[in-house]
C-alpha cells in the first residue's frame, strides 16, 4: 500500500478523505492547529459562482457544481440561505445584463428581483437599490466544513499530526522520498518516509517546492475581513459589479462578516490587518446596508489567498480563483512530490479529486473518486474517541 504524505492541514484534509477512500494510507502533517492558516479563515461564503461570472468563468462554473455536491455531502456544516447582487447605481445597473449571461453560461440558476422584491426580502439593504438578482449563495462554517472532512479521513485510517512542521524534504538525488519535521510540542525531530509528497500548503507551497529547489506560480493575496454582530440582512449580499474591495456582506451564525480587501504580499507570515482596510470595509458596506455604519468591530483579521499567479504586478481581484496541480517529475524531473495551488474553500473537493486523480495515474492503481457521493461524517467525530 502506497504511503501518501500531505503537508498542510487545510485543504489537505479533503485530500487525505479522497486518498483513504482509494485504498491509500496517508499521514498528513500541519505545522500548527489545523485550519490556522488559510483555510480556517475565510468569510465563510459557499459560492454560486456568481462573484466571478465577470472575469473567471472557469472558477464560476466549478464552485457552482461544488456547491450542490457539498450541499449533499456536508449538510449540516451550511445555511442554505442564497444570496443577491444588488445594483445600487446607473453603472452597477449597467453590469447586470452581462451579469445575467454570465450566470446561464456557467450553469447557475439566476432570477431578477424588482427593488421591491429585493425589499420584501431584506428590508436592511439599500432602498435606493435599482435592481437586484437572487442566485444560490449560501454560507459554510469554514471550520466545521473543513473538520468534517478530517473527521472522515481520520475515521478511515489517516494519521493526523498537528503542530509538526516540514523543516526540509528528504531527497535521494532528484527523488523526494519523505519530509523532515520538528514536533513543536516535543521539540523533536524526525524524518517520515512517504512513497509520495503532496505539497498543500497554500500560500506557503512555495517554501516547500524551494525545499527541491523548484518554484511554483503561487502568489500569497492576502486580505482583511471584519465580523460585526448580528445578521444585518439573512442573505449573502453582494455589489453587482465586478468583484472588488468591501462588497460583500456574509451573514454567519449570530454575526455579519464585511468584505474584503485584497493585496499582494511576498511573505503570508508578515501579514496584518491595517486599520485604513477596516474603516474602508465599513463605508463601502454601509453602501449595501446602510445600519453598518452605525456598528463597530467585533473581530478583525486576515488571510492569504493562495493565488495562482499567472503574471505579475496583476491586480489581486482580477487573480483567477481556480487551481491546478503540479505533478513534478513531468514539470521539473522532480519524482516524488506534487503541489496543489489555488482554489477556494468552496473547490476544497474538486481539487482533492483532481490531485487524487494525478495520484493514482502516477501509482498505476484504479480506484475512481468517491467523494461525490460519500456523506461526510460531523465534524465533532474528529473529537470524539471511537474513531
Amino acid at each position: 500500500m502506497e504511503h501518501i504524505l500531505i503537508i498542510g492541514g487545510g485543504v489537505g484534509g479533503s485530500l487525505a478523505h479522497d486518498l483513504t477512500l482509494r485504498g491509500y494510507r496517508v499521514t498528513l502533517v500541519e505545522r500548527g492547529e489545523l485550519l490556522s492558516g488559510t483555510t480556517g479563515r475565510h468569510h465563510g461564503l459557499l459560492h454560486s459562482g456568481g462573484r466571478y461570472v465577470f472575469h473567471d468563468a472557469e472558477t464560476a462554473r466549478e464552485c457552482y457544481e461544488e456547491n450542490r455536491i457539498l450541499r449533499h455531502i456536508a449538510s449540516e456544516a451550511i445555511e442554505p440561505n442564497g444570496g443577491l447582487f444588488i445594483a445600487l447605481t446607473d453603472e452597477d445597473l449597467s453590469h447586470r445584463d452581462r451579469f445575467l449571461e454570465g450566470c446561464i453560461a456557467a450553469g447557475i440558476p439566476a432570477a431578477p428581483l424588482s427593488p421591491r422584491q429585493a425589499l420584501a426580502r431584506e428590508p436592511t439593504l439599500n432602498p435606493a437599490l435599482l435592481a437586484a438578482v437572487r442566485v444560490p449563495d449560501a454560507v459554510m462554517d469554514a471550520w466545521r466544513l473543513a473538520m468534517a472532512f478530517f473527521a472522515t479521513a481520520r475515521a478511515n485510517g489517516a494519521v493526523i499530526r498537528t503542530f509538526c512542521e516540514v523543516t526540509d524534504l528528504k531527497m535521494f538525488g532528484r527523488q523526494v522520498a519523505g519530509v523532515r519535521v520538528i514536533d513543536h510540542r516535543s521539540g523533536l525531530s524526525e524524518t517520515i518516509g512517504a512513497d509520495l509528497v503532496v505539497n498543500a500548503a497554500g500560500p506557503w507551497s512555495g517554501r516547500i517546492a524551494a525545499m527541491a529547489g523548484i518554484g511554483v506560480p503561487i502568489q500569497p493575496g492576502p486580505g482583511v475581513m471584519v465580523a460585526v454582530r448580528g445578521r444585518v440582512t439573512q442573505a449573502v449580499v453582494n455589489r453587482l459589479h465586478p468583484a472588488g474591495e468591501g462588497d460583500i456582506i456574509v451573514p454567519q451564525r449570530r454575526l455579519s462578516v464585511l468584505g474584503t480587501t485584497a493585496w499582494l504580499a511576498d511573505d503570508p507570515d508578515q501579514v496584518t490587518a491595517p486599520a485604513e482596510h477596516v474603516a474602508r470595509l465599513f463605508a463601502l458596506c454601509a453602501e449595501l446596508v446602510p445600519a453598518v455604519a452605525a456598528m463597530t468591530p467585533h473581530a478583525v483579521w486576515s488571510a492569504s489567498r493562495p493565488l495562482l499567479q499567472s503574471s505579475p504586478n496583476q491586480d489581486p481581484f482580477a487573480i483567477s480563483r481556480t487551481f491546478d496541480c503540479f505533478d513534478h517529475a513531468a514539470r521539473d524531473g522532480i519524482e516524488g512530490l506534487v503541489t496543489l495551488i489555488g482554489g477556494k474553500a468552496t473547490t476544497m473537493r474538486a481539487m482533492a479529486e483532481q490531485t487524487a486523480d494525478l495520484i493514482v495515474r502516477k501509482t498505476g492503481r484504479d480506484f475512481a473518486c468517491r467523494t461525490r457521493e460519500t456523506v461526510l461524517l460531523p465534524y465533532r467525530r474528529y473529537w470524539r474517541g471511537d474513531i
